[in-house]
């Protein structure tokens, strides 16, 4: 273990100006407002390489998923970083549990636009007139018993897009799977009435989603790398 580093953030691989980490579910990516909300990945990340000049954080995960993030050391690193996700270089994979039996087909394609709902926030909603592009491919592992174990690849990262894709009802472009454990949109997409949605979720200790998979190429290079974290559930 990398001195300085806490044994809830497990440092993968340091680079050239870069460290990819495994992040626990329940750990912020940036420090949240408000007392107590200061402990989180760049925290961690400043702790454990404290003569570098980030950290600058690339990308995000939610509090509760967890897996793979790769965060810049530098400001030059970041940046090159930033442009590949920009330019769609970067290939992300999250395993996900999802309510009920998938049995429509073993893979798809979720296309649907999100945006923010403004009057809720962070609660992200679709909206096919206003909404950003989303793009979500996914993939069926497998059933286990009353659930299914799905491979979801998103190409863009809106807020919460395997949250909503997945929850969103087939009428609305959505697989209407919810991911065990979501108790924001957990009983599946009700938009802002999901407040009599919460608490129907199936019981899950967690949310079921980790990013497991990250690929992208080293800064300065064209030499591709991939890290792999196989999902804790």
């Amino acid at each position: 273990m990398i001195e300085g580093a806490s044994p809830e953030l497990r440092i993968v691989h340091t680079g050239e100006g870069f460290a990819v980490v495994d992040k626990p579910a329940g750990m912020l990516s940036v420090p949240g407002k408000g007392e107590g909300k200061t402990d989180c990945v760049a925290a961690r990340v400043a702790a454990a390489f404290p003569s570098s000049e980030g950290p600058i954080i690339v990308h995000r995960l939610d509090m509760d998923t967890s897996g793979l993030m790769v965060v810049g050391l530098t400001e030059r690193t970041q940046r090159e970083l930033s442009i590949q996700f920009q330019r769609k270089r970067v290939v992300k994979s999250y395993i996900a549990l999802v309510d009920g039996l998938v049995t429509e087909a073993e893979e798809g394609a979720i296309d649907v636009p999100l945006r923010v709902d403004i009057e809720h926030r962070p609660f992200q909603v679709v909206d096919v007139v206003s909404g950003r592009a989303a793009v979500t491919r996914w993939r069926l592992l497998g059933h286990e018993t009353d659930r299914s174990r799905m491979e979801l690849r998103p190409e863009t990262g809106r807020t919460h897009q395997l949250r909503v894709h997945m929850a969103a009802a087939p009428g609305v472009g959505g697989l209407g799977r919810c991911i065990l454990g979501d108790v924001l949109y957990g009983s599946g997409y009700r938009g802002p009435e999901r407040r009599e949605a919460r608490g129907r979720l199936r019981e899950a200790p967690r949310l079921m989603l980790h990013a497991t998979m990250l690929s992208f190429f080293g800064p300065g290079s064209e030499r591709r790398v991939e890290f792999v974290s196989p999902a804790p559930f």
